[in-house]
């Protein structure tokens, strides 16, 4: 019996859906890039209805957030319970620059996904994991420099880890990623001192 004010479980033949259609949507993403994804085609090509994927997804960017849900779930588990550095036991200006480079990581192996879901404006960019990054990275500024405005600090440090940016350094640049890591672990160590 479901319990009041809890979300009901999901059925099996709707998880079985929401999977094909992550599976479709992703092998799209990796043969044809995210510029002509349709949820429509998503739809046909996964066997299921337009409607079932619009009311799973919402809209486009939903299902792009869906894409990298996963990784984000790695990412989240190992900065909360994995070894240090980017887990507990290590001093917090480490914890921070281990979790930077893990996120530069995150966003360089889903390149294509977060360039798109961050071109459509701010409306869902600063939602979801980037308030659990948010919140992760003042916690450990609150550690690393008591006193400090944490929460305005870490956005600036979150600040540089943003796709575009990461692709223009990259590609008009000719930065590496060693040295884009390099440059926010510097911010980090001025930021903490």
């Amino acid at each position: 019996m479901p319990i009041v004010g809890q979300p009901q479980p999901e059925r099996a033949d709707a998880a079985r859906n929401r999977q094909k259609i992550i599976e479709v949507a992703a092998r799209m993403v990796a043969e044809c890039g995210t510029d002509d994804l349709s949820l429509d085609e998503v739809a046909r090509e996964a066997c299921v209805g337009v409607g079932t994927v619009y009311r799973r997804f919402g809209d486009r960017t939903g299902l792009l957030l869906a894409l990298v849900d996963e990784r984000e779930r790695r990412l989240q588990a190992a900065f909360l319970s994995g070894p240090p550095p980017l887990g507990p036991g290590a001093p917090a200006r480490e914890r921070i620059v281990a979790f930077l480079h893990a996120l530069v990581d995150l966003k360089l192996a889903n390149e294509v996904l977060f360039l798109l879901l961050e071109k459509g404006g701010t409306g869902k960019r600063y939602t979801g994991p980037y308030q659990v990054h948010h919140l992760h990275v003042a916690t450990l500024l609150g550690q690393a420099c008591p006193g400090a405005d944490t929460a305005y600090l870490a956005d600036a440090l979150l600040a540089p880890v943003n796709a575009h940016l990461i692709a223009s350094q990259r590609q008009e640049r000719g930065m590496t990623v060693e040295q884009i890591k390099a440059g926010l672990e510097s911010l980090v160590v001025r930021v903490t001192s």
